[in-house]
């Protein structure tokens, strides 16, 4: 982007502001202050800039205040790219930060092609993986509520004599189980309408998915990525729900980079050191990923469950997920053989399943293809 036609212009966005500032070319950047928030305020910029050059260009940072932004201006036509802030380059001494600064430092990131540019997902995408997101948060908030109720029965020496494994056995024993104090039994009654609650809109939000789940278009690559092991129906949502369309990756290492699975590294000269995962990227696909990949310590089998979810899968994905056993397998017991840690050998399983998410994804396009 060195046309001297191009307008280059950085956003700050906030909730209450957007600070603008633009260049015409490699010219003086020059600050426009706060221009609004509302659509009729960014539109009143585009037309004061498209007097300026042919070509306007815009940038902003990621954020909460999300992408309605990036597709106003796409819409009117004009280029917008929303970078990664962590990825921006910034000078060490320099510790005054203001909204005016940070627009003039997005100036010249776009000028120079010096930024990180993210991925926009579509509107549905972003419907389906805000639903992904409900779910996560529901079963998360299910999980903290049972360890509330565990440990408020341990703080009052209550002991259930089996396995506290929420099967039919421990929840009956639960139901009828009464405190002495008539405060004591309000509070554990809370806490069990409370595990309730988070179970039944956990379950709505699974049913919702798996009802609009035939009608998202990457629904060919969900079917295929359940025919691994460990990667069940929401697991395979939650992943593709937050990486999108994996065809934008060109090759599987810059998957795993994505997810921030490959390992940092620090060298100079000739010493190198490798150090633990970098932890870059998104953090839910990451966790569902890892999740999936503790599946692969034990040996390497078809169950009957993927069995039913390999019936409606082509010949050669199911091949594929059948080599994918045996590679993990095989390499979660050869590390933990070499004395690695259970956690550490899993991380690199999961980086290796990232591979074959990848080669399945791409195997799914061109059968589709087809």
């Amino acid at each position: 982007m060195n046309d001297t036609n191009t307008v280059f212009v950085g956003l700050d966005v906030h909730k209450e502001s957007i600070v603008a500032a633009y260049s015409v070319g490699y010219g003086e950047i020059q600050g426009l202050g706060n221009i609004g928030v509302r659509d009729v305020d960014v539109a009143r910029l585009c037309t004061r800039l498209r007097s300026k050059a042919a070509r306007v260009a815009f940038i902003y940072e990621a954020g909460p205040c999300g992408y309605g932004l990036y597709r106003l201006l796409t819409k009117k036509g004009f280029e917008c790219v929303v970078c990664a802030p962590s990825l921006l380059a910034r000078k060490p001494g320099d510790h005054v930060k203001t909204d005016r600064r940070d627009a003039t430092m997005l100036v010249r990131a776009l000028r120079h092609g010096d930024f990180s540019p993210i991925h926009v997902p579509t509107v549905d995408d972003e419907a389906i993986r805000d639903l992904v997101r409900a779910w996560v948060s529901a079963k998360r908030d299910l999980r903290h509520a049972k360890q509330r109720l565990k440990s408020f029965l341990l703080t009052h020496g209550v002991r259930y004599e089996g396995k506290a494994d929420w099967r039919p056995a421990h929840r009956r024993w639960l139901s009828e189980f009464v405190f002495a104090t008539p405060w004591s039994q309000i509070a554990f009654e809370e806490h069990l309408r409370t595990i309730t609650d988070r179970e039944h809109q956990s379950s709505r939000l699974e049913c919702a998915l798996r009802e609009l789940a035939p009608q998202w278009h990457h629904y060919p690559v969900l079917q295929s990525l359940q025919g691994l092991r460990g990667i069940q129906f929401t697991a395979a949502m939650a992943i593709l729900a937050e990486v999108g369309d994996l065809s934008r990756f060109q090759n599987p290492r810059q998957l795993m980079a994505w997810l921030g699975i490959t390992p940092s590294e620090y060298s100079s000269g000739a010493r190198r050191k490798l150090g633990g995962i970098t932890k870059a990227g998104n953090f839910n696909a990451r966790r569902m990923l890892i999740e999936a990949a503790w599946s692969y310590r034990y040996p390497a089998k078809v169950t009957r469950i993927i069995q039913t979810r390999h019936q409606e899968l082509s010949k050669l994905i199911v091949d594929r997920a059948w080599d994918a056993q045996l590679r993990l397998c095989g390499r979660f017991r050869k590390l933990t053989q070499q004395g690695k840690h259970p956690n550490l050998a899993v991380v690199a399983v999961a980086r290796e399943l990232a591979g074959f998410i990848w080669d399945i994804a791409r195997m799914t396009r061109s059968q589709s293809a087809i």
